[in-house]
């Protein structure tokens, strides 16, 4: 494994490594946002061509969207905001057939509760900035690859591009792995009674959460992982967008921010980022994503309850 300043420097690294002007690179249409922008922004203007397929493609529809060029799939399971979780081994194995390389984006199970390497996947990269450090007080990724010299082109990587990792930040990822396992089962646990909860709220029309049974792709997260985290995302009935705005403005327990992964709570409106999809979601409604913490659940629930009061006031419902 290699370190890096951020999940994003270590997919930017895993991608220079072996790609090269003239290959072809396959993406989920469900890729957080950076890594979606560094590929249209960046590896483009290095003459490698960028296609996206939809992220619930199977393993022979995934290298039917490539061409004769095509050197590297880029998964992420499950995809941001939208938690479609991918067949990995299925995907990694017909790839590998063809001479393919496979990277997954393996930040939601924290390198702990999906392991993409023994699934036959080629690199994998995480955000060690969530759960891993887990006080959402420290930048850091890695990187790590099945094949050597895969390795050596990460090492060499972290030279030619200056991407150092400071000892004390190290410290705050070792700091943060000793307590990862406890914090991720309360994370899980928290979130199942949440996301229950949203369930029966009639202003909600769906949870978006792998582990609930009625998930599309629950035979793909039972198989592929030993448990869950705190981040899922809820489906609105239609509703204006300023009905979301208000539910925002009303949480107090939830904090408004980006960056999962801590021991807070946090919410975010997440339709801009969805209009950059090449594939329509299929969502009935607005999507809210929400990371749930470590408070205690009941207090979460209340908060919950109090924005949805908001949002079906300022979206003129009864």
């Amino acid at each position: 494994m290699r370190l890096f300043p951020s999940g994003l420097a270590a997919v930017t690294a895993a991608a220079m490594a072996v790609l090269r002007a003239g290959d072809e690179v396959l993406v989920t249409d469900a890729a957080y946002a950076p890594t979606r922008r560094f590929f249209d922004k960046v590896m483009t203007r290095f003459g490698v061509k960028v296609t996206y397929y939809t992220p619930r493609s199977t393993p022979d529809e995934v290298l039917a969207a490539g061409g004769p060029s095509l050197r590297l799939i880029v998964m992420e399971s499950p995809g941001s905001l939208t938690y479609e979780i991918q067949d990995v081994p299925g995907i990694a194995a017909a790839a590998r057939g063809k001479g393919v390389l496979t990277l997954v984006d393996n930040t939601w199970a924290a390198g702990l509760l999906c392991k993409p390497l023994a699934l036959g996947v080629d690199i994998s990269v995480q955000a060690l900035t969530k759960y891993v450090t887990g006080h959402s007080d420290v930048f850091l990724g890695s990187a790590a690859a099945r094949d050597a010299q895969i390795t050596h082109a990460l090492d060499e990587a972290v030279w030619n591009f200056g991407w150092s990792v400071s000892p004390d930040d190290a410290y705050q990822g070792l700091r943060g792995l000793r307590t990862l396992p406890t914090r991720l089962a309360r994370h899980a646990g928290n979130a199942a009674i949440v996301a229950n909860w949203l369930l029966e709220q009639p202003e909600v029309a769906d949870v978006l959460y792998p582990p609930l049974a009625h998930s599309p792709d629950h035979r793909f997260w039972k198989r592929d992982f030993t448990g869950a985290n705190g981040l899922m995302s809820i489906v609105f009935h239609p509703v204006p967008d300023q009905a979301v705005d208000a539910m925002l403005d009303t949480l107090t327990l939830f904090g408004l921010g980006f960056s999962w992964g801590g021991f807070e709570s946090l919410a975010i409106s997440s339709g801009e980022q969805l209009a950059h999809r090449r594939f329509p979601t299929g969502l009935s409604g607005p999507l809210m994503r929400l990371h749930i913490g470590l408070e205690d659940p009941a207090d979460l629930i209340a908060d919950l309850r109090r924005g949805l009061d908001a949002l079906r006031e300022a979206g003129g419902k009864d």
